[in-house]
């Protein structure tokens, strides 16, 4: 067993050190993609999964991190807490469930602290059917210019600007203009692609290595960024389907403070999103019957966050930028998606063993 604390990292390197310690420690094979890039210290780059159970379970639970890169200080945190806790492996077991662990979805985001893939895509939005037209996103296309300005810190004019057209639409709009997903603006936030990206075609793969034998697959895609700090909200992963809707609240509605809650019907603090990682496990396994939820911890007031991303991709649209700028905005960006406290971690941990546990009792009904 480890600490809490001692599970979570402050860097990708040192986070991918301890979810590989951890699966040395439990006896669990790994299976590595690397990415052909650099990570910020120079560290090599890969999507690491790891198979805990039996080869030919019909259960099985997926955990993963990472999903948008500098949240994956939270979600691998988990992992590595998860692989050296022997009650939760007693735990799935004995119960039959066999887990797969998928270690940062996005290992060029987690390394370079940035929450969109090498490709400058929101892993979140790159599931859609390339071979169809596009959804378009006329409210962001409005909001373009605003969110990205020449300079940073933006202009009072372009923040009025702004604040009249939240005025105008409301908070709510704005958000689901800017978070719901858009593939007009390659350089824009919340991009989803134009293509495939590397981290959807490989995590295919490990789906189609991993997952065909199980009839029953639960998903928890462990996140950060979205309402109150600590809280970790069950927010309904899968398609727009009553039943499936239906079975995620059956497993995980604990009621009160942890309902599951969903975006289809406006119960979720997430937008309506396109594009979600859940329709890899749709595609790449047909023969299951598949329950999902995103575990979304909060971390800083929606706009804070928000302002944050911005900062980011304007850096990443100017690396010119004065290195006392550039470490600010970095900064800001870490403290928007990771609270590095031990309170906070604390919360992390309890609330993700917990529903890892009822995924378990989910599965097994």
């Amino acid at each position: 067993m480890i600490g809490v604390a001692e599970a979570f990292s402050d860097s990708y390197a040192l986070a991918r050190q301890k979810f590989l310690r951890g699966c040395l420690a439990a006896g669990l094979a790994v299976d590595s993609q690397p990415l052909p890039l650099p990570g910020a210290q120079g560290e090599p780059l890969a999507l690491d999964a790891a198979f805990d159970g039996p080869a030919d379970a019909q259960r099985l639970l997926i955990v993963s991190s990472a999903c948008h890169g500098v949240e994956g200080h939270c979600g691998s945190g988990v992992q590595a807490f998860a692989l050296h806790d022997d009650e939760w492996r007693a735990k799935a077991r004995d119960a039959g469930v066999a887990v797969l662990y998928l270690h940062a979805l996005n290992p060029h985001g987690f390394s370079h602290g940035r929450r969109v893939t090498q490709e400058n895509v929101d892993l979140n939005r790159n599931f859609v059917d390339f071979g169809h037209a596009l959804p378009a996103n006329k409210a962001y296309a409005q909001l373009h210019a605003l969110l990205l300005p020449a300079q940073w810190p933006p202009s009072p004019a372009d923040e009025a600007e702004m604040a009249a057209w939240m005025a105008r639409h409301g908070v709510q709009a704005f958000q689901a203009a800017v978070s719901g997903g858009q593939y007009q603006f390659a350089d824009g936030l919340f991009f989803g692609g134009q293509a495939a990206t590397w981290s959807n075609r490989t995590l295919r793969t490990l789906l189609r290595r991993h997952a065909r034998k199980a009839s029953r697959i639960a998903w928890i895609d462990l996140h950060t960024g979205l309402g109150p700090n600590g809280h970790g909200e069950r927010i309904f992963a899968g398609h727009n389907d009553g039943a499936e809707l239906a079975r995620a609240r059956a497993w995980w509605d604990g009621g009160g403070s942890t309902p599951v809650t969903s975006m289809y019907d406006g119960s979720s603090t997430s937008a309506e999103l396109r594009g979600l990682i859940i329709n890899a496990a749709y595609d790449e396994c047909p023969q299951a019957q598949i329950t999902s939820i995103a575990l979304e911890y909060g971390t800083e007031p929606l706009l804070e966050v928000l302002a944050a991303l911005r900062g980011d991709h304007w850096l990443h649209l100017h690396p010119e930028a004065a290195p006392e700028l550039a470490a600010t905005i970095r900064q800001r960006m870490r403290q928007a998606f990771y609270t590095d406290t031990d309170a906070w971690k604390g919360q992390v941990i309890s609330q993700a063993r917990q529903a890892m546990f009822q995924a378990v009792d989910g599965l097994v009904r």
